[in-house]
């Protein structure tokens, strides 16, 4: 079940949905995505429109921060990088909107 394999849309058939492809920075974009949401720089996909919710965002940082944590020295340098832009976007994003820096 370790080996990567291409889920995504391929085929001919239609209605099939994309799938991202099954690597790390898929695991990552599942905490990325609505931290992204509920720091209200992207619409909520269910109402169309932000959904400002700092605690959550926070929760979110923290979750991706305790992965990089966990996974330290056992990831593919280009994901270690990948996971260290992400958290350290999305730190300065929540000080900016929790107005602890002024850019």
């Amino acid at each position: 079940m370790s080996e990567k394999k291409d889920h995504g849309a391929g085929g001919s058939g239609k209605g099939k949905t994309f799938l991202p492809p099954l690597d790390f920075s898929s695991i990552v974009a599942l905490l990325y995505i609505p931290a992204k949401i509920k720091l209200g720089l992207l619409n909520d996909p269910a109402k169309n429109a932000p959904d400002i919710d700092l605690p959550q965002a926070r929760r979110l940082i923290d979750l991706l921060d305790l992965l990089a944590d966990r996974t330290k020295g056992r990831l593919e340098p280009e994901e270690e990088k990948f996971l260290e832009f992400v958290l350290s976007e999305l730190k300065m994003q929540y000080l900016e909107k929790t107005e602890t820096v002024k850019l």
